[in-house]
Parts: C-alpha cells; sequence; structure tokens
C-alpha cells in the first residue's frame, strides 16, 4: 500500500521525545496544534532511575504541564506516554485527569503503566514488587472509570478505597476519557485489551515481536468482547541516531500493514521545532484526507 494511502488506516501519529526542557516543550507544543498532529503526551516521573542521565532528577508535573498547555492549545489532544498508576492515588488522579479534560473541551488522555523508576516511588510514594504494582494498577483504573461514570462511588478494594466519592463535572468526553496502555509485559498487554482504548506497543516490549505483543491484546479483547474499541499503535518515543524521513516513511508503513492506527515518532532533541515542521510538511500532508493524523511533542 503506499504511503498516501496510509491515512485512510492510521488516524493518529505521535511525535514525542524523553528529554526535560520546559521551554522547548512551550515553544513545540502551539506550533504542532497549528501544523495539525493529533495531540502531546509527556512521560510521568518526578525521578528517574537511568543513572546515565544528565539532571535525571529536575522534572516538572507532567498533568500541571499539560493543564497550561491547554490554554495554549485548541485542537491537540494532551496526555501521558505513560502515568504510573500505583504512583498517585488513583481517585486524585482520576479528578486531576476530568478537570484538565473540562477545562480542554475534552481533549485529555490518560497514559496507563504499572511504574518502572524505584526512585520515584521510594522518593514519593511506595514501591511494590512487580506483581503488586500491577495488581494496583487494575485495581486503580477500575476505581478511576468508576468515579468517571457514576454518580456516586463506594468501593472498596484490597489497595484503595472509596466511601461516598462524588466526582464533578465528569469528564466532556464520553464515555470517559481514552486509556492509553503503554506496558510491556505480558499481563500489562492483557489489561490493555480489558480497559485499553489505546495500545502503543513500544520496540523494547519483553522477549516478542509487535506481532505477538499485539495479539496478546486482541485475544484479551476478544474474550471481553472489546475488540473494536481498542486501537493500536508504533514507533518509539526516543531519538535514536540521525532523524531520517525516508525510514520514517518506511516504518509508518509498517505500523499499517500491522493494523496500526498511530505512530510515535521521534523528533532529535537540538533541532526538535524544525523537525517537526518538516514532518507536518512531507509527511502529514499524506494524511490530509483523513484530517490531522498526529499527536506530539513531550518532553519533561
Amino acid at each position: 500500500m503506499k504511503l498516501d494511502e496510509v491515512a485512510h488506516e492510521i488516524h493518529h501519529l505521535w511525535t514525542r521525545q524523553f528529554d526535560r526542557s520546559w521551554k522547548l516543550a512551550e515553544q513545540a507544543v502551539p506550533v504542532a496544534d497549528e501544523l495539525g498532529y493529533y495531540g502531546v503526551v509527556f512521560p510521568d516521573h518526578y525521578m528517574w532511575d537511568w543513572q546515565d542521565m544528565p539532571n535525571r532528577n529536575s522534572t516538572l508535573d507532567a498533568w500541571v504541564m499539560l493543564t497550561y498547555l491547554a490554554a495554549r492549545t485548541r485542537k491537540l489532544m494532551l496526555g501521558t506516554l505513560v502515568t504510573p498508576i500505583p504512583f498517585r492515588p488513583p481517585g486524585i488522579l482520576a479528578k486531576m485527569v476530568a478537570t484538565l479534560d473540562v477545562i480542554s473541551s475534552g481533549r485529555a488522555i490518560l497514559g496507563v503503566g504499572a511504574g518502572w523508576s524505584k526512585t520515584e516511588f521510594e522518593g514519593y510514594s511506595e514501591w511494590s514488587e512487580p506483581k503488586t504494582r500491577v495488581d494496583k494498577t487494575e485495581e486503580g483504573v477500575q476505581l478511576i472509570l468508576k468515579l468517571w461514570l457514576e454518580s456516586s462511588v463506594s468501593f472498596h478494594g484490597k489497595f484503595y478505597k472509596a466511601n461516598g466519592a462524588v466526582l464533578d463535572p465528569k469528564p466532556t468526553q464520553k464515555p470517559h476519557p481514552p486509556l492509553l496502555f503503554g506496558g510491556v509485559s505480558k499481563r500489562m498487554l492483557r489489561l490493555a485489551g480489558r480497559y485499553g482504548d489505546m495500545c502503543f506497543i513500544p520496540p523494547w516490549t519483553q522477549n516478542m515481536t509487535f506481532v505477538q505483543a499485539k495479539e496478546i491484546v486482541e485475544k484479551q479483547a476478544r474474550r471481553t468482547d472489546r475488540r473494536d474499541k481498542i486501537i493500536f499503535g508504533a514507533g518509539s518515543p526516543r531519538a535514536m541516531g540521525k532523524f531520517d524521513l525516508k525510514a520514517l516513511r518506511k516504518e509508518i508503513e509498517i505500523a499499517q500493514n500491522n493494523s496500526c492506527k498511530f505512530y510515535v515518532v521521534p523528533f532529535p532533541q537540538d533541532e526538535y521545532v524544525d523537525r517537526v515542521r518538516e514532518f507536518a510538511r512531507d509527511v502529514l500532508s499524506s494524511y490530509s484526507e483523513r484530517g490531522p493524523l498526529v499527536a506530539t511533542a513531550g518532553t519533561n
């Protein structure tokens, strides 16, 4: 299939990079909004475990940044890739995301992960072994969805409780803001099939190919009658090597052949805004028949 036909299959195209330059994000995100990108997603971390990362504990809160950017943009979806659900009380997170969705006129996306940075959990929350973190993630998602959908919530789980909780106003998006899963373990992939609206499968998925990971999600989605309720995305949020539009086109075609509906495009830090413009001019224009394809430029 030719690239100019990919627009019929890929509805969202994402761009994002791991970085902590707020000034760059403040500049790039409104540009992406003007150029027709689909949305912007940020990593949601307070501290990083990567020892070789300079200034790794110098971060800004992703949800506060997104709230500011909601006032600087008109169409971009605004979210995280991803939020570690066990890191915060899920009821409070539900209120934060609902608030962003209301003030942005329905543009919030909640990225869903179980967390991996032991450093930040020990500093700001409570670290648990992997099984418990995934258990907390599922229970947290269940509580968040109840708060978004029900008028009053009483919830008594193993980890989280609520007694007569009222979340009002409800999110603008119906039935609720999309849940974007980005986990790489088999269990997180199954949770994506059970609860997710979007599933990003990164190239570093554990011991399996993209197709194998996608099949795990789809199998679970079929079991819960959700096969037509989740879309998939590929790509990488990390800029590796030289920015190459030709190579990106090939990767997008591969993603399309794997039935992906969005793609994460990595832009190099030192020429981020210029590449955002170049990509919009040379690639996004190919998708004009079906409207904006893309999402993002996120830094933290």
